[in-house]
């Protein structure tokens, strides 16, 4: 009797629904688009349901597709781990590895570490996303994500793979013109430039007078005439003077030290932005995760040490 559903299905499907629409799917197994289509077609008749709503553009999954994905990854991920707990892989990391990082920091800091840890470990296979927001830790389209702060989900393993602060700055020029902000209220009366992006509440930033139980914590409700989702974008605003700016510190420092960016209300304290790999738990044992989660703290560990000297 021929299984409804077969042991390469697995693979196909989480592939196809990870690539958005039946050409992309195509392009990343290096196969045509009608064989794509052709292949889940064969799935549904033998399953009886439909897995995909197709339309000319892009597809979406129907609720048996995402409960055909949720188990295919589950099934995949313990298929992983099987072959860590046997020795089969442990030597060589190898296979495919999907990683997601924002926008900016991403582009400038985990892209070029992801060419250096492909040409050590040659059998691995990198597929990098960068977006806006991170996405749920629970969804599981990634096996690692490159993240500020830890996720409050228990579900999956955070680990810090390097230290992080947002500061306070602007341009000289700008500084000289309008004046130095003295106490958090002062910035009621600059522009401030804004950043839309993850979950916190746009426009408000969060200062404190001190660290643990005495800490005292002013929320400042700013203002300005710029704003992007874009964190290299607003730098670059600051850089040409328009106004003050809340940013990671991985981001500007270079500014800093050669002056083109100061800081603004360095004896207050803002939010950590901590860095973080974060993984599900059943993706921990696989060589591939281990061997680039290491290579991240390694390396951030490495240009921290030589910023400071």
């Amino acid at each position: 009797m021929t299984s409804a559903i077969l042991p390469a299905d697995l693979g196909f499907f989480s592939t196809l629904a990870s690539a958005g629409s039946l050409s992309a799917a195509a392009r990343e197994l290096g196969v045509t688009t009608p064989a794509v289509s052709k292949h889940l077609a064969l799935m549904e008749s033998r399953i009886g349901v439909s897995l995909v709503n197709r339309s000319t553009r892009r597809m979406s999954l129907t609720p048996e597709g995402e409960v055909y994905l949720d188990h295919a990854r589950r099934i995949l991920g313990d298929i992983d781990g099987m072959e860590e707990l046997l020795g089969v892989s442990k030597a060589t990391p190898q296979g495919l590895l999907r990683v997601n990082a924002t926008l900016g920091f991403g582009r400038s800091h985990v892209a070029p570490l992801i060419s250096r840890f492909v040409r050590k470990y040659r059998q691995v296979e990198v597929q990098l996303q960068l977006s806006v927001n991170p996405p749920a830790p629970t969804e599981d389209l990634f096996d690692v994500c490159v993240r500020f702060g830890a996720p409050p989900d228990s579900r999956v393993i955070a680990r810090r793979i390097a230290a992080n602060r947002r500061l306070l700055c602007a341009a000289p020029a700008y500084l000289a013109k309008h004046g130095i902000p003295k106490v958090p209220n002062d910035l009621t009366k600059h522009n401030c430039i804004g950043i839309r992006q993850g979950e916190e509440a746009y426009g408000v930033w969060r200062l404190a007078s001190g660290r643990g139980r005495s800490a005292n914590t002013e929320a400042v409700k700013t203002r300005g005439n710029l704003a992007t989702n874009d964190g290299e974008i607003a730098v670059n605003w600051a850089l040409d003077g328009h106004g003050i700016l809340m940013r990671a510190e991985w981001d500007i420092e270079r500014y800093l030290r050669n002056g083109r960016l100061v800081p603004v209300l360095p004896q207050y304290y803002t939010p950590d932005a901590d860095i973080y790999a974060v993984y599900p738990q059943r993706h921990q044992l696989a060589a591939r995760v281990r061997a680039f989660v290491d290579f991240l703290a390694l390396s951030f560990t490495q240009q921290a040490a030589v910023a400071k000297a």
